[in-house]
This record gives structure tokens, C-alpha cells and sequence, in this order.
């Protein structure tokens, strides 16, 4: 998941080396932290979010055999 998210984010952004996801794993979730250049954080999140829900959409899709609920946070 963490390299899907990568992926879309890279196609997304004007700095497509400074985008970084983390993850953190806990017993109950999933958590993967999105970070880009300052700049492109629009480009990320859209006009009233539309970007950034689809990306989560997007993700819990494709997390749908994981055990935990998976969350992606844009830092």
C-alpha cells in the first residue's frame, strides 16, 4: 500500500522526489502518513478535499484484505 500511494502521489505533484509516506502499525490500524512539498499540498488535497478523499477511497480499496482498517493522513 505504501508504494500504491507513493505512485498516485508522484503523478500528482510538481516534486514528485520529495514525496514521502511513512507507516506506522498498531495493533488496531494502519497509518500511512503522506508528505509533499510544501507547494504541491494543494495538488494533493483539492479543491474541498476531493483529492484527498479519493486517495483514501482509493487506498481502502485496495486494503481490503488487510486485517486492520488502513488510514492515510496528508501532513
Amino acid at each position: 500500500m505504501k508504494e500504491f500511494l507513493e505512485i498516485i502521489a508522484k503523478q500528482l505533484v510538481n516534486n514528485p522526489d520529495q514525496v514521502v509516506v511513512e507507516v506506522e502499525e498498531t495493533e488496531d490500524r494502519i497509518l500511512l502518513k503522506l508528505s509533499v512539498a510544501e507547494e504541491d499540498k494543494g495538488r494533493v488535497i483539492g479543491r474541498e478535499g476531493k483529492i484527498a478523499k479519493s486517495l483514501r477511497t482509493i487506498v481502502k480499496a485496495v486494503a481490503r484484505n488487510q486485517d486492520k482498517p488502513v488510514f492515510v493522513d496528508i501532513l
